[in-house]
């Protein structure tokens, strides 16, 4: 390990040792680094790695809000801006009770490199609250909403910062975020936010951007060795937008998701699943995945399980980080799985990552597998630029050219450093290098 790769590690361990999941995150890219530090003394010179992993902003406040019943609910709401180097900060807004600033955190730091693959402008930032949606009215979200945007419309910008949609915030949370940006800045500011509805500034394949993406990066992956999803048997974790819709472009694609899951248990549907049931218990009804069986009570409720047991060609992590870990790796790998694609941020361990490697799995990365929603997103802020709204073929062939570009640029940085087809590694240095060249260009900022 060259020597400045030990020192920066050192530091940033001191300076952060109460934020695991951050430290997961940053040491698995820097440890793909060496032999580019190696081959660029500017890496060293310009202290780049260090700047790299110090957000350029963080911020923290309280979200005070009332409930139904006239309750003042204090929550605490985050934003890091991460590096702008390459654009405004770009990243989503997580709503879940587990969100802390160290997550907040390690998302942002992932959302940077991921943001540089996708070839365009954009910066990397996230933020959230540890407020829970489920089981809140429409109004009580719409108050959180309100009082969460009271404090952030100060840092944001659609030359500045722009979030998104994440974790329990969809179009309903977006558009309560908008309407109290524009009450209070006076402006009907369309870049300010990216995930909106079609019909007032939101791009079409936006919803079905990060699952889309996910599987068509897998299907790259799977050209690579002249095989496609005709046949394949798949699961995939998770039931919001990102698992649900990478269900529905793996059977147009010819593949047969046979599982998929929520924080309660997992469905399994030897027969495939059925999306439209799906899409209707979990964004219109907004149930527990167990409702699956009162249409099709051929298919099993598997409480408490996850999908990973259920063998399979291919599997989609699409929940949440480290929900993967090396004995569900290596359950999947007796079991014949071939892929892995990544639609949730970083949701394999690295015990489970050292196992697919050593088994030759075809992996991709969330940071370059799930990138698709960003990619979208950044084309939503193009056309808000513009005041267009482009057809959902044209975006979705947009699309689908990103994550080809990012598959070739993850093989072809791979194969240049000595790691043939190590997508991690691929991944983490095309990142890496366009963000390094901006802040180089930048000067000391």
């Amino acid at each position: 390990m060259h020597p400045y790769i030990e020192k920066v590690i050192k530091i940033v361990d001191a300076r952060n040792h109460s934020e695991p999941t951050f430290l997961q995150a940053y040491k698995e890219v820097l440890l793909s680094l060496d032999s580019v530090v190696y081959e660029y003394p500017e890496v060293v010179e310009f202290n780049l790695l260090e700047r790299m992993c110090e957000p350029e902003r963080q911020i923290i406040f309280r979200v005070v809000w009332q409930d139904d019943e006239g309750r003042e609910i204090v929550n605490r709401g985050f934003r890091t801006e991460f590096n702008s180097a390459l654009g405004p900060y770009k990243g989503g807004l997580r709503f879940h009770p587990t969100v802390n600033m160290g997550i907040v955190k390690f998302l942002g730091f992932e959302q940077v490199f991921k943001n540089s693959l996708t070839g365009l402008q954009i910066g990397g930032g996230k933020g959230g609250a540890d407020f829970d949606p489920k089981g809140k009215s429409d109004a009580e979200v719409m108050r959180f909403c309100q009082a969460f945007m009271s404090e952030l419309f100060r840092y944001i910008g659609a030359h500045t910062d722009v979030p998104a949609g994440d974790i329990g915030v969809g179009a309903r949370e977006i558009g309560f975020l908008f309407g109290q940006y524009k009450r209070l800045t006076n402006r009907y500011e369309l870049g300010v936010l990216t995930g909106k509805s079609v019909g007032w500034g939101g791009s079409l394949v936006r919803k079905e951007a990060t699952g889309y993406g996910a599987v068509y990066f897998a299907e790259e992956m799977l050209a690579t060795k002249e095989d496609g999803f005709e046949g394949k048997t798949c699961v995939v974790s998770g039931s919001g937008n990102v698992a649900l819709y990478a269900i529905k472009k793996i059977h147009e694609l010819g593949g047969k998701v046979v599982a998929c899951s929520d924080s309660g248990g997992s469905i399994y549907d030897k027969n495939g699943l059925d999306f439209e049931t799906l899409h209707q218990i979990k964004e219109i009804d907004r149930k527990r995945i167990s409702a699956y069986l009162e249409t099709h009570p051929g298919a099993e409720y598997r409480e408490g399980k996850k999908v990973w047991d259920v063998p399979c060609d291919a599997a989609f992590p699409c929940a949440t980080q480290n929900e993967l870990n090396g004995e569900d790796a290596a359950t999947l790998v007796k079991n014949g799985c071939i892929l892995i694609s990544e639609g949730a941020n970083m949701p394999t361990t690295p015990e489970g990552i050292e196992v697919f490697k050593e088994a030759g799995l075809l992996y991709g990365p969330g940071k370059a597998a799930n990138a698709g929603g960003v990619a979208v997103s950044a084309l939503e802020m193009q056309q808000n630029a513009s005041w267009e709204t482009w057809a959902y073929e044209e975006v979705d062939a947009k699309l689908r050219k990103v994550m080809k570009d990012i598959h070739h640029s993850c093989l072809h940085y791979a194969d240049k450093y000595g790691e043939t087809g190590n997508y991690v590694c691929g991944a983490n240095i095309a990142g890496f290098l366009r963000v390094a060249d901006a802040m180089v260009a930048h000067g000391l900022v």
